[in-house]
């Protein structure tokens, strides 16, 4: 039964990060086709040891430090990569706090994308809701309000850790604004004919595409805690979900970019996991094969209606 529940969660895990990195591997691929080749080799192997290893190994560090403060830094480090038992229990009584910081950094990333971003619409309600983009950060303070209201009187660290998931939820989208300023400005410079200032355009690339990794990264690593306290098996599963998207980058994405619903499916499973996230942070237990079931049962939802919208032909895009 562990080993099926191991098995079960990482393939929930890779699923997710693999579909929830659609836009990484596109916005890759693009940077990536202004490179020299040197810079490219570089990105595609050790560019991925670093995301793997050191981005996926670091955060989840980080995460557990910060929602279990008491344990310290190594012993939160022990705690990642061990079966310590009173590391354990600290972790498992921090988990309300470290979910619902979670589910609320997720629900808004759900709700910047129906609101605000350009979207192939396929559920009903989607295009009347996209034109509300000016209303998002009322929308997201509204709902930190009610959270924090509902928050109070059960416990108020929990008010807390989703003030935490508000702040961490803006300061990530900072960066990506930053990130796409650059890469605008880095795809001019690509075009200068200078070998120096070509190559110093190139490590600035290198350096962006790595900040870009970092912030997508974070959506995969706090949605796997909706999966699993285990750090070993998110390291496992987003680590294949990584692995995964760099073969995109290099060989697939133009067919990717056939499939119009796949990041609908991204999204609604984001939707599902921030749900799940939040109720289990004020009390409800669910079996441990939900997350990754609710997932895999979403994306294929809209990989199917991907592959019937391509075989019709059609399609409506949403435009912002």
């Amino acid at each position: 039964m562990d080993i099926l529940y191991a098995v079960l969660i990482v393939i929930g895990l890779c699923v997710f990060e693999t579909i929830a990195s659609i836009d990484n591997a596109i916005i890759n691929a693009d940077i990536l086709s202004t490179m020299k080749e040197w810079a490219r080799k570089w990105f595609l192997v050790w560019g991925l040891l670093i995301a793997v290893f050191v981005v996926r190994g670091l955060l989840p560090w980080i995460i557990i430090w910060v929602s279990a403060p008491s344990l310290g830094p190594i012993g939160a480090l022990t705690a990642t990569f061990s079966g310590d038992g009173a590391a354990a229990a600290a972790i498992e009584a921090s988990a309300p706090y470290l979910l619902l910081g979670g589910g609320v950094f997720l629900a808004l990333l759900f709700l910047h994308w129906l609101m605000a971003e350009e979207k192939n619409c396929i559920v009903p309600g989607e295009r009347i809701i996209q034109n509300a983009e000016p209303w998002f950060t009322a929308a997201a303070a509204v709902f930190l309000l009610a959270l924090i209201l509902i928050s109070l009187p059960y416990n108020p660290a929990l008010a807390a850790a989703a003030a935490v998931g508000f702040a961490v939820f803006f300061i990530m989208m900072g960066i990506r604004h930053f990130a796409d300023k650059k890469s605008l400005e880095l795809e001019k410079a690509g075009n200068n004919q200078d070998e120096k200032l070509a190559k110093h355009s190139d490590v600035s690339k290198l350096v962006l595409l790595e900040v870009i990794d970092a912030s997508f990264s974070v959506d995969g690593v706090v949605g796997a805690f909706a999966f699993t306290m285990s750090v070993p098996l998110i390291l496992i599963g987003n680590g294949l979900g990584a692995l995964v998207v760099r073969q995109l980058t290099i060989k697939n994405i133009d067919n990717i970019k056939k499939f119009a619903y796949l990041k609908n499916g991204a999204m609604y499973s984001i939707l599902c996991l921030a749900v799940l996230m939040c109720a289990e942070a004020f009390g409800l237990e669910l079996p441990v094969w939900v997350a990754p079931a609710a997932t895999i049962l979403i994306v294929g939802i809209f990989l199917l209606l991907s592959i019937i919208r391509i075989k019709k032909g059609k399609f409506g895009v949403c435009k912002i």
